[in-house]
């Protein structure tokens, strides 16, 4: 007997003849199966499995799968006729003159259509013919006779046409002159209508257009001769027009621009990530910037495959117009364990970042918005009081001034002491680094469960977060010699290799990351990076990794109106433009102030930020002269310094303030701020110049500041 398969489904039953092999003649019958255990109806095996095979396709349209969709759509309805209401409503008064132009010319249209029917023209054919018999042959009577009968029912013909008519117009006229004004509105929208349809043209609209007219317009058609000009398809022969995509979404409106998702056709040995290189001759087959063209890959978690693309193509440039204020300005704390609000898409999606476990690095040309962009990072730890800030600006200048107030240890400027002192806050992160470690070894995997730290160790065995930000590194790699640089890049290398399981976050910047400024073997073990504008793709590799501008990652795309715009890439395929929130210098500030007073309540203010005078003076409501303010920040790391150095400090500080500033106008400043020098000369490495003493500059600060 042959093996039998008998599967019920949907109530009838498949049977289906298995040809038994001769080596289980001999063998024992296997037992039969349950019904609950027979093996599914789509076999390969099966005729009948492609007809049975249930699609694996959703049942409702996108906007339709749940009540939040459905509520959304419905709201986005109500507002968009709303809003054509109103537009419409404000241009009535000009619909009707256009109305009463149309009925005018539908009117005389009429008349002259309506004209050879009231002439009687078909009458008059026989009038003229019968009378040019009669000049012919004047004497047939006959003739005569039949042109004077003709005439004679051409003349009745036309009175009692133009009679009807007339009478028709009067009574009509004479009904509106006497009717109720309802009815007269009626009966005028009965006649007018009737005549403006007849005396609209060809091109005629009578509404205006409520909406802008799309910029960019796209089809089928046009994506796949996009392709085919950027040879991702092949051609036809003849009049065949050659392989085509396959589109399993679209091309549809989405917000402002259209959306497509596509499958390449197979056999022509192309993929997705051949579509993504494609990116600027593709985008100039639409019609468009490169910067209009938004392109992915659809993985296979979301249902794609190796030849799936996602594309959106934008109306207009989608990252111009007023920058997105920063959702942290206004917020009163922030766990840094969280996603940070970092900016938005070209679409406008909230794009979020999460830092714990991660390391960033961010680069770009200068005046671009890198570093409001990479102050983003630090805001949000200003507002976790569990978060340990250490700060190094190799520029020196007024951008990360305010971190005085919060600061755990803060280096400002490329100086030789300011690199004694990097050097010094990196070995104290190694020490910080190690001992940490030594504690998550010794906690029970009760408390400890993955090595690492976790919210409750922060707390409970005071290990806050550390938050390491360096922006211009290359000031500093240039500052030092060939060993003290090998020594700090070994050093940031261990921070952020080893430090993310303790508890760091690493948030380097820099200009152009070439070998020389910040090196390879740093760059590449950074797990999220950032690029503003760069010249060049080679630029935008340097930033974003090797071979990502290939892929689609290319900052260079970008142009100088696009300030605060960059690329993120968050893994080795995933990276999105991104327009980044913006939050300016007195937000930042504030922001500052505020992460000082949490941590003040909550017994966290350490480091600088404690013994901070200015910081102190501010958060006690005290304020100090800004020349003892940004003297006193020069000489952070100096208890002495030469005059000359303490003037190329504050210019490179503020030269708007300080540019015109000399030796004279300086110690007159300082008098006039209270300022009393126990001498006019300073020993600095067997040195001795002009220069004044930091414990001077301190002296004119109030006591109760310096005891607090």
């Amino acid at each position: 007997m042959p093996d039998v398969d008998i599967r019920p489904v949907n109530g009838h039953t498949l049977t289906k003849l298995h040809p038994i092999p001769p080596e289980t003649l001999d063998t024992p019958p296997a037992p039969v199966d349950k019904p609950d255990t027979v093996e599914a109806v789509d076999r390969p095996d099966n005729p009948l499995a492609d007809w049975l095979t249930v699609p694996d396709v959703p049942v409702l349209p996108v906007w339709a799968r749940s009540a939040a969709s459905i509520k959304a759509n419905v709201a986005a309805f109500v507002r968009l006729s709303w809003w054509q209401a109103r537009y419409h409503g404000i241009r009535t008064p000009k619909y009707l003159v256009k109305t009463l132009l149309l009925a005018a010319r539908g009117f005389y249209r009429a008349t002259v259509g309506m004209w050879p029917t009231l002439s009687a023209q078909d009458h008059s054919a026989v009038v003229k013919a019968l009378r040019a018999q009669s000049k012919a042959r004047p004497e047939d009577v006959e003739l005569a006779a039949r042109l004077q009968l003709a005439h004679g029912i051409r003349t009745r013909t036309r009175r009692w046409r133009f009679g009807a008519a007339a009478t028709a117009v009067a009574a009509a006229t004479i009904g509106i002159i006497l009717a109720d004004p309802l009815v007269q509105a009626g009966v005028a929208a009965a006649v007018v209508t009737p005549l403006a349809h007849l005396g609209r043209g060809k091109d005629t609209v009578l509404l205006d257009q409520g909406a802008p007219p799309l910029r960019v317009d796209m089809s089928a058609q046009q994506l796949n001769d996009a392709l085919r000009a950027a040879g991702l398809l092949k051609s036809g022969r003849g009049d065949e027009e050659g392989p085509r995509v396959t589109c399993t979404m679209g091309p549809v409106r989405d917000g402002r621009g259209w959306a497509v998702i596509f499958d390449l056709p197979r056999g022509g040995g192309k993929t997705a990530s051949d579509v993504l290189a494609k990116r600027e001759v593709i985008a100039q087959e639409l019609g468009v910037d490169e910067i209009q063209v938004i392109m992915s890959r659809v993985r296979a978690a979301k249902g794609g495959n190796a030849g799936r693309v996602s594309m959106w193509v934008a109306d207009d440039d989608p990252y111009l117009g007023a920058p997105n204020p920063s959702p942290l300005a206004k917020a009163q704390a922030f766990s840094i364990w969280d996603p940070i609000p970092f900016g938005q898409d070209a679409r406008g999606n909230r794009i979020e970042v999460p830092v714990m476990w991660q390391s960033m690095f961010f680069g770009g040309l200068p005046r671009r918005g890198k570093t409001f962009t990479q102050r983003l990072m630090t805001a949000a730890g200003l507002l976790d009081a569990y978060v340990r800030h250490y700060m190094a600006d190799g520029k020196g200048g007024a951008d990360w001034m305010p971190m005085r107030a919060v600061a755990h240890r803060l280096v400002m400027g490329a100086e030789d002491a300011a690199v004694q002192a990097l050097k010094a806050m990196l070995a104290e992160l190694l020490i910080e680094m190690e001992r940490r470690f030594a504690i998550l070894r010794e906690l029970p995997t009760s408390l400890c469960p993955e090595g690492k730290l976790t919210p409750e160790l922060v707390r409970l065995k005071n290990m806050p977060v550390i938050f390491v930000t360096i922006d211009e590194l290359q000031e500093y790699f240039t500052a030092m010699d060939r060993d003290d640089r090998e020594q700090v890049i070994n050093d940031l290398c261990r921070i952020a290799r080893r430090g993310p399981a303790a508890g760091f976050v690493s948030n380097f910047a820099s200009q152009r990351p070439d070998a020389e400024s910040v090196p390879t073997k740093l760059r590449e073990i950074i797990t999220l990076r950032y690029s503003t504008q760069v010249v060049d793709k080679a630029s935008s590799d340097m930033v974003l990794g090797k071979g990502k501008a290939a892929q689609g990652a290319d900052a260079s795309v970008l142009s100088e109106d696009h300030v605060g715009t960059g690329v993120l890439v968050t893994g080795p395929a995933s990276y999105v433009t991104v327009r980044a929130d913006y939050l300016d210098g007195p937000g930042f500030a504030a922001l500052c102030a505020k992460g000082r007073a949490l941590r003040q309540a909550a017994g966290q203010l350490t480091g600088d930020a404690a013994g901070d005078v200015t910081a102190a003076a501010d958060a006690a409501g005290l304020k100090l002269a800004p020349i003892l303010s940004d003297v006193l920040e020069v000489m952070r790391h100096s208890p002495r310094m030469f005059t000359t150095d303490l003037i190329a400090g504050l210019v490179n500080l503020d030269e708007d303030v300080y540019g015109d500033f000399n030796a004279e106008r300086l110690a007159a400043e300082l008098e006039a701020a209270g300022v009393k020098r126990t001498s006019k000369q300073v020993k600095i490495s067997g040195t001795t110049l002009a220069g004044y003493q930091r414990r001077d500059i301190e002296g004119a600060v109030p006591p109760e500041i310096l005891l607090g």
